[in-house]
C-alpha cells in the first residue's frame, strides 16, 4: 500500500484570524486565536479557512486510487507522475491499474475537509479510505482542529445521503462522532 509524505503546512493561524477580522472591518488581533476559535470558524468554513494550506505527496498510490483523488478539484492542485512511454521508457499500455504513482497535492483547508466528506464515507474504496486516512492523520500531528473536522459526509451532515446506506447512521459510534464534531 502507499506511504504519504507530509511537507508543510503554509500559512498561519494568526493570518487566518486577521484575514477573518478583515472581513467584519476589525484591525489585526494580537494574540493567537484559540483551539476553540479555530474550529469553530472551520465548522463556518468561513472564507479566511482557505488562507491555511497542506502540501502531501503519496508514494507508490495504485494508479486507480490516485484518479478517485484527482476528481476532486475546487482548493487542490495534483501533480501526478506520468506513465507515458515517452518519459518513463516502459510500454504505458501494458501498465494495469494498479500500477503505482506518485501523487502529490498542495490544498486549503476547505478543500481537505470537503474531500475527507467523500473519502472517508465507507461508500469510497478501502484502499482510497486508507490512503486518505494517511493524510488526515498526518494534518492531525500539526493541525489537530483541522484533523477533527475531516468527518464522512453523514456525520458532517447528520445523516446519509447515500442512496444505499451502509448503516453507520443506526449504530451509537455515529452517534459519538456527530456529537464530538459539533462542540466547539
Amino acid at each position: 500500500m502507499a506511504s504519504v509524505k507530509f511537507m508543510k503546512v503554509k500559512g498561519t493561524w494568526r493570518e487566518v484570524a486577521d484575514a477573518a477580522r478583515t472581513t467584519i472591518r476589525l484591525d489585526e488581533g494580537q494574540k493567537e486565536p484559540s483551539s476553540k476559535w479555530k474550529k469553530r470558524i472551520l465548522l463556518a468554513e468561513h472564507s479566511p479557512i482557505r488562507k491555511l494550506c497542506f502540501n502531501w505527496k503519496w508514494i507508490d498510490l495504485p494508479y486507480w486510487v490516485s484518479v478517485h483523488f484527482v476528481r476532486h478539484k475546487y482548493g487542490i492542485e495534483h501533480f501526478v507522475s506520468t506513465q507515458r512511454s515517452d518519459r518513463t521508457g516502459e510500454d504505458m499500455t501494458a501498465k494495469t491499474q494498479d500500477a503505482p504513482v506518485v501523487h502529490e497535492c498542495f490544498a486549503n483547508a476547505q478543500a481537505v475537509m470537503f474531500m475527507s466528506r467523500r473519502r472517508l464515507c465507507s461508500q469510497a474504496s478501502p484502499e482510497t479510505r486508507a490512503a486518505w486516512r494517511l493524510v488526515v492523520d498526518e494534518i492531525a500531528k500539526t493541525e489537530p482542529e483541522v484533523a477533527v473536522c475531516c468527518v464522512p459526509e453523514c456525520v458532517y451532515r447528520g445523516f446519509c445521503p447515500e442512496f444505499k446506506s451502509c448503516g453507520f447512521v443506526d449504530t451509537p459510534k455515529f452517534a459519538e462522532m456527530v456529537k464530538a464534531y459539533r462542540e466547539a
